[in-house]
């Protein structure tokens, strides 16, 4: 059993050292010249009664493991890549069985759908992920964009950045408690041909060999090198693949059941991480919101001469931007009383509703709370020739759950680059991201208060949560700064909104909104 997992010293390839060092590190491992998939034994074999004894040993110790998963609240993510008849669907049947069906879901990942193409590519993963202290099982992946795809569908031209965006969501994962297992089940191209013969004389299980599988096989070393390429480029400490040979069917299964016994066993005793201490904050000499001059206005003449005009341009970009297939994210941040809602209501009061969807942000609820920070935004995007408008953000992260201590600084400091990431991401699959922080001063905000509270049909807006926010103005300032500051990009700028005047802030809105999407459309 010569198969091991790449997480040993010179097998795992951090992200840099994958681009940097893969060959010093291969070399270290002594396999320096030969294919990492060559090092897999494929002619080992496990007798029966070895294999009986030391698989019911491990089927105890899966369930009792899954059950305390369950109870530490940890997420797993399972991932079986492999050649056509390489054993990926029996093997994931005999992983189950030890397993309590109530706390895992096996998903199998066709070839992405017309309607999944409308979105990023990693969109229709993000919704499948797991909850906290469940299981999910992959038969192929995301990882059908980096080996199935640049043969079959030819969509991939810039395999580097499909790479780069695996791991990091990947690490993301990681980051956030997951443990992802990912194997790859290795047969050669002589044991493919002769299991597709062999299939295709039972009438029970002909259709598993089609036209797609014979092309695979006659194209057997090209997928070779990709899938070489692909484990090299994404085998990483948090997330590293383990070879198995799929020649032997007791081998394969054994091997697979030990591998995830010993990572549940590694997830269940590691230590908790000390509590990380937030930067100390360097006296500041001036921020982004130090200079901005909240007494702009515009006459009220002229706010009603050049909203309608921007509302009719803003609605033919939308049609553009349909039959052009271009998504468009407006995420709206700021003050409280700041006037989000009023501007997002002229911003999209001549849009066409089918096309737009405004989606208010609130507290994580229960079932958010068991996943990622930035699971639900995923889920909420547009498709692509639509809008969506955010009212609040992924943004809470690093400022109401970091100023009022929901988030533990280890995880709103991580989320800067989580949050770059995400936009990244989204600006590769050709979205247009706009990002409006509105803000006030502490004077106007206090009169806007007092103003709601005074008026009955406003009363609604203002609540108990609002009062003791602006107890923290001076904390949220200086969180607003360090956002705009680590998120504002050359993809994903943010623009401040000076809001004391409604007229000028709505504006404003309008006519960033209608130059960014223009940039995009190339006009």
């Amino acid at each position: 059993m010569t198969e091991r997992p790449l997480d040993t010293p010179g097998l795992c390839y951090p992200t840099q050292e994958a681009r940097t060092a893969p060959a010093t590190a291969y070399r270290a491992a002594g396999m320096e010249g030969k294919p990492m998939l060559e090092t897999v034994n494929l002619k080992a074999k496990l007798g029966k009664e070895e294999y009986r004894k030391a698989q019911d040993t491990l089927d105890l110790q899966l369930g009792e493991a899954q059950r305390n998963l369950r109870v530490a609240g940890v997420p797993v993510l399972v991932v079986f890549e492999g050649w056509d008849a390489a054993g990926k669907g029996s093997t994931i049947g005999r992983l189950v069985q030890p397993l309590d069906p109530r706390g895992f879901r096996v998903h199998n990942a066709t070839p992405s759908t017309a309607l999944e193409r409308m979105y990023p590519p990693m969109w229709r993963f993000w919704s499948l992920l797991p909850p906290k202290g469940a299981i999910s099982v992959f038969n192929h992946s995301w990882y059908r964009e980096v080996w199935n795809d640049p043969l079959e569908e030819k969509r991939r031209d810039n395999l580097a950045v499909a790479y780069e965006q695996i791991r990091v969501f990947e690490r993301q994962l990681a980051d956030d408690g997951m443990v992802i297992v990912k194997f790859f089940i290795h047969i050669d191209a002589d044991t493919q041909s002769k299991r597709f013969k062999k299939l295709q004389e039972d009438p029970a299980f002909s259709w598993k060999v089609g036209s797609a599988e014979k092309k695979r096989n006659k194209q057997y070393k090209k997928y070779l090198a990709l899938a070489e390429d692909m484990i090299r480029e994404t085998s990483t400490p948090y997330a590293p693949w383990t070879l198995i040979s799929g020649t032997d069917d007791r081998l394969r299964n054994l091997r697979v059941a030990e591998t995830l016994a010993a990572a549940f066993d590694t997830a269940l005793n590691r230590p908790a991480p000390p509590p990380a201490t937030p930067p100390a904050l360097a006296p500041r000499r001036s921020g982004p919101l130090d200079h901005i001059n909240l007494d702009l206005s515009i006459p009220r003449e002229e706010y009603d001469k050049k909203l309608p005009k921007l509302q009719e341009e803003l609605r033919r970009l939308q049609y553009l931007c349909y039959r052009q297939r271009m998504p468009v994210v407006l995420a709206f941040e700021g003050s409280d009383a700041a006037g989000k809602g009023g501007a997002i209501r002229r911003l999209t009061r001549e849009l066409d509703p089918r096309g737009y969807e405004v989606v208010p942000i609130a507290a994580p609820d229960g079932v958010e709370k068991q996943h990622q920070h930035l699971w639900r935004f995923w889920r909420a995007l547009p498709k692509a020739g639509h809008f969506t408008v955010f009212d609040r953000t992924w943004y809470g992260r690093v400022l109401v759950e970091r100023v009022e201590s929901f988030a533990r600084p280890e995880e709103w400091m991580r989320a800067y680059r989580e949050i770059n990431e995400f936009e990244a991401d989204l600006v590769a699959h050709g979205m247009v991201v706009i990002k409006f922080w509105l803000q006030i001063s502490k004077e106007e905000e206090l009169r806007r208060f007092n103003d709601r509270q005074n008026t009955p049909e406003k009363r609604w807006k203002i609540t108990d949560d609002d009062w003791r926010n602006r107890e923290k103005w001076d904390d949220y300032q200086i969180a607003v700064a360090a956002m705009i500051e680590q998120t504002s990009t050359t993809h994903a700028p943010w623009t401040i909104v000076e809001a004391n005047d409604k007229c000028h802030s709505r504006i404003k809105v309008l006519q960033t909104a209608v130059a960014a999407i223009r940039k995009g459309l190339g006009e």
